[in-house]
This record gives structure tokens, sequence and C-alpha cells, in this order.
């Protein structure tokens, strides 16, 4: 799951980005953002390998779910070995993201990424030898040392193209689109992998993956952001990314919005509850992936408030079409819906970064990311819960526009309805 403000590059305003000695360009006028973006020297590199190492972030749980579940009989102990998971990655993220912003992206990366590939690993021996049900929920556990290679991607355009934000707001939006295609990708593959070889094809598939981008990533060493002075990071004025002015709020801001996320990924798998669920729960994916990409091209950010109030009256078609009892009609709401998803959460990371003190990038995206994490499963708890108890399915896509218009008020009320242009 940042552009605009100059100050806030990973290691602060001493630091301008540079390429060898020459300074960064200006794009100019007329040309395609995403070339301009990507004529940026070693930005071709670093996101090959970046994309390499996202995608087990959409393969992971439903990896584990089918190799546990096929076992062990259980999708009960498959859901809690990935919610304990989870809840690891919450409490542990931001400890690796302050020691990526304190020693580097490349030295902290890899063995992080190691010990969480490891943990993947030792959750497939565990399962093969139909090991007791706690061995599961340890090795799970260490998987919550996985790098936030997206946050740390966002570092890199923020440091490369500091002082032009036009450059930043498509980098973002490109982030943001990346991220949906690979959770749109990431359960399909998992899912083919674990049907059509052995039930733990998924989980090795993306051990090596997520270990193979991240060596990828960490070696493009020429456009890693400096490491921030030691007082920015730990000293005794340092500023915590909690403590920085409106943080928390934004922070509840992404805990509502993950709330959104969370809800209907899971009313709507209860309400189709067939083999069509996948696909057509996808389209939300494929819908904000392409408006993040023409988000991407336009010159104008929104106001938080503003994608918020999109996201709150977009998250009603999926209840509209549920409620016809068309198949057809919810997946349209979906992919409609989808759309307002992407410039959302690249406006809320762009305001995050700005809030985020000087030196504390990387931990500042990353509580942001935990605070969607969180909201995620939130909303996925809720859903669930009034999926099964209501009336009828149908009534539980209430959630998802609930859970927007939260957001919305949080953001309307911390003053987060201010556009800006990105040129």
């Amino acid at each position: 799951m940042p552009h605009h403000d100059l100050t806030l590059t990973p290691a602060g305003p001493a630091f301008a980005p540079r390429y060898g000695d020459r300074p960064a360009r200006r794009p100019t006028a007329g040309t395609n953002p995403y070339l301009r973006l990507f004529a940026t020297p070693g930005a071709r590199a670093f996101t090959a390998g970046n994309l390499i190492a996202r995608l087990p972030m959409g393969m992971f749980s439903v990896s584990a779910v089918i190799m546990i579940a096929g076992s062990y009989g259980s999708y009960a102990l498959a859901g809690a070995v990935t919610a304990t998971g989870l809840a690891a990655m919450a409490l542990v993220a931001p400890w690796t993201a302050r020691l990526v912003d304190r020693y580097g992206q490349a030295r902290v990366a890899v063995p992080a990424a190691a010990l969480a590939s490891l943990g993947s690993l030792a959750l497939l021996l565990c399962v093969r030898a139909e090991a007791p049900a706690w061995t599961l929920f340890v090795a799970y556990a260490a998987t919550a040392t996985t790098p936030n290679t997206g946050g740390m991607s966002r570092a890199r355009w923020a440091h490369l193209h500091a002082g032009d934000p036009a450059a930043l707001h498509t980098a973002n939006a490109f982030e943001q689109a990346a991220d949906e295609l690979c959770f749109m990708l990431g359960p399909v593959l998992a899912a083919l992998l674990c049907a059509g070889l052995f039930p733990e094809a998924g989980t090795l598939v993306g051990a090596v993956l997520l270990f193979t981008g991240v060596l990828v990533f960490a070696a493009q060493r020429s456009t890693e952001p400096p490491v921030a002075p030691r007082a920015a990071v730990s000293g005794p004025g340092a500023v915590s990314p909690l403590r920085a002015p409106g943080m928390a709020r934004l922070l509840g801001v992404f805990l509502a919005t993950g709330a959104v996320f969370g809800a209907m990924e899971v009313v709507a798998l209860a309400h189709v509850d067939g083999p069509a669920a996948g696909p057509v729960l996808a389209l939300q994916a494929a819908g904000s992936c392409a408006a993040g990409l023409v988000y991407g091209r336009t010159r104008r950010s929104a106001g938080l408030g503003t994608c918020l109030a999109a996201m709150t009256v977009l998250m009603t078609l999926p209840l509209l079409g549920a409620s016809t009892g068309s198949l057809a009609a919810l997946a349209a709401g979906l992919l409609v819906a989808g759309m307002a998803t992407a410039p959302t959460m690249v406006t809320g990371m762009a305001l995050a970064q700005r809030r985020t003190p000087p030196g504390r990038l990387n931990e500042g995206m990353t509580l942001a990311v935990t605070a969607l994490l969180g909201g995620v499963a939130a909303g996925s708890a809720v859903g669930g819960w009034t999926a099964e108890h209501a009336p009828a399915t149908a009534h539980a896509f209430l959630i998802p526009p609930a859970a927007a218009a939260l957001a919305l008020g949080l953001a309307v009320g911390g003053g987060m309805t201010k556009a800006r242009r990105s040129s």
C-alpha cells in the first residue's frame, strides 16, 4: 500500500536525490508519465525484483489454508494459523521497517526475507509430517519478518523523485496498481499450483519467489535511499511516526478502510459460495488496478475525503447487485466499486508520507499497511459473522459502505479533504 513533499525523503532534506552526479530531470509535457517514470536509471530493475517479491503476498494465506485444511481436515485450524501469522506481522513489521530506516534496505530486507522464507518452509514440513498443531502456529509466526517491499519501493521513488510531485504521483499510482495485480493473481496462482501439483506447492513456490525477488531488489544499490542519520531514527530528538501530527487519526482512517476490504471479501465469498466466487471477487481488484493506472496519469490528486466519499457511494453497488439475485449484477457492482480503491490508497499513502517525520519513511509506510491489515482482519470477522447470522447474505453487503462511511468521517474530521496538484 507517497508523493508531493520535498522534505520527506527517507534520508531527510540533507540528501538530494541524484542519478550518479546528475540531478533528477523534470518530466516534459505531452509524454506518457509511465514511460518517463521508468526511464529513471535503475527503476526497471528494482521494480522487477519488487514485483517478484510481492506476488507471494497474495499466495501465502490461500496456500496455507489449502495445505493445512487438506492435511488436517480443519478449516478452523487453517484460519487460526493464518490469523496468527497476520497478528504476528502486525507486531513485527513496524520494527522491521525501523531497522530498514536505520541500517538500509539491503542489509535488513535480505535476512528478514530469508527468515520469513524459512518459516514458510518449516510450515510446509510440519504439514507434510502432520506434526502437532502447535508447530504450525510457531512456524507461520516466523513469516512475520516478511519485509514490506511495497513500502521500500515507494521509498525509492520518493528518494529518486523528491521535488517532482508529478513523477511521485505517477509512481505511487503504479505501486497501488501493482498491489492490486499481485493480490489478484496471487490467489489464482496459489490455487492452481496446489491443485495441479501437490498441496504444498503454493507455499514452496511462494517462499522461493519471495527470497529471489528480495535478492534482486536489494542488489539494485544505485537506487537505494541513503541511510538516515542515526539521530533521526533513534536519537533523543527523534519523533515517532505515531506521534507525528495527524498520524494517529490517519491510521484510524486506514483501519476503517481495511475493514471495507476485509468485509467485502468474506461477504462476497459467502454470498456466491461456489467456484465462481474467486473470479467474481477478482473483478474488484481488476477495477482498482485499472483505476490506479488512470489516476496516475492525472495532474491533480484528489483529497482523501473526496476519494472516501466516492468509495462510500460505490460500495453500495455490490449491495444493490446482490439484492437482485443476479451474479452478473454483483460482478458489475464489484468491478465498479473497486475503482474507488486505488485513488483512495494512493492519496492516503501520500498523506502518510507527508506526515511521517524525516528519516522514518519506511516505518511510517509500514504502520499504514499494518493499520490496513488490522482493519482487514476486523472487517473479515464482522463480515463473516453478519453473513452467517443475517436473514440473507445480501444484507451483509451493508458492512463495506458502513466502514467506508466511518473512514470518511474520520478523514473529514481530520481535515483530509484538500486536493493537491501533482505538477
